[in-house]
């Protein structure tokens, strides 16, 4: 049995509370979630003493700590992104294995610092929305993609990482400019990659709209993919398998060029401006 430590900004939140019961039902007891810590208690939530207790979890006092006791790391906080830098310089001196969750940095900047810090410490790390495991895009055709239409759910500011780590994980790391059209909950970017190839995804609020994209290829050919399913399922035993062997999941490149996207989508002021990744 090896021991999972949880690093997070606060600890009652969605990834926390279902992390331990998915892995659980993914490797059964070959993983368990066995220390954590939180920075602060979540505002109106459960205390990080109360979440611990409600998991049968050991709550620690430090990073050191955590760090110290468990076999392999998650380092959580997937709504404050700003919190990464701090909350990942331990873990990312370690040398364990160490899965940091979305989305990942909240510039590309420090993206690449952190995979700078990860890299001289010989720390092996990924990080990736789970989208990227879901059943249909392990089949999918990746060569001579020309063009992605992509949908989904939320908005550009918390969920762009859902379509964008498929986008980028299709057409590789090479975008090199964003464009909004339209504005608010009918915002839609475009993303250009080398090579003229280019890729638009809309959000589409919390309307039931589910993950979904169409693939045109460069002869003229195109794949419609309806649903991008088993995401989750799918990536807590990726998760657990880059624990195991160590293999990386997601390439640092990628994740470094989909932050870059991500920031690059967020400075947009004016719809119809192109704005460099």
């Amino acid at each position: 049995m090896k021991k999972i430590g949880f690093i997070d900004y606060y600890l009652d939140e969605w990834h926390a509370n279902n992390y331990p019961k998915f892995i659980k039902d993914a490797v059964g007891d070959e993983f368990v979630i066995a220390y954590a810590y939180g920075e602060i208690d979540k505002p109106d939530g459960k205390t990080n003493r109360e979440w611990a207790d409600s998991f049968g979890v050991e709550l620690l006092g430090s990073i050191d700590e955590v760090v110290e006791k468990s076999d392999v790391l998650i380092v959580l906080s997937p709504d404050n992104p700003e919190r990464h830098w701090e909350l990942c310089q331990k873990p990312f001196r370690s040398g364990k294995r160490v899965y940091v969750d979305k989305t990942f940095a909240p510039s590309k900047k420090i993206a690449e610092d952190l995979v700078k810090l990860a890299e001289e410490n010989n720390t092996p790390f990924f990080s990736s929305s789970a989208l990227r495991f879901s059943d249909e895009l392990t089949t999918l055709g990746r060569e001579n993609i020309a063009f992605i239409n992509s949908r989904g759910p939320g908005d550009f500011d918390t969920y762009a990482i859902h379509q964008i780590e498929p986008i980028t994980m299709l057409m590789g790391a090479e975008a090199t400019r964003v464009m909004a059209v339209g504005a608010g909950m009918h915002q839609t970017v475009v993303i250009a990659f080398k090579g003229g190839r280019s890729a638009v995804m809309s959000h589409y609020g919390w309307s039931g709209v589910d993950f979904n994209m169409t693939v045109s290829y460069a002869d003229g050919s195109t794949t419609v993919v309806p649903a991008l399913s088993n995401s989750f399922p799918n990536f807590i035993k990726a998760m657990c398998d880059f624990f195991r062997t160590g293999e990386i999941k997601a390439a640092h490149e990628d994740t470094v060029a989909i932050m870059g996207i991500i920031e690059a989508g967020k400075a947009i002021a004016n719809p119809g401006v192109w704005i460099e990744v």
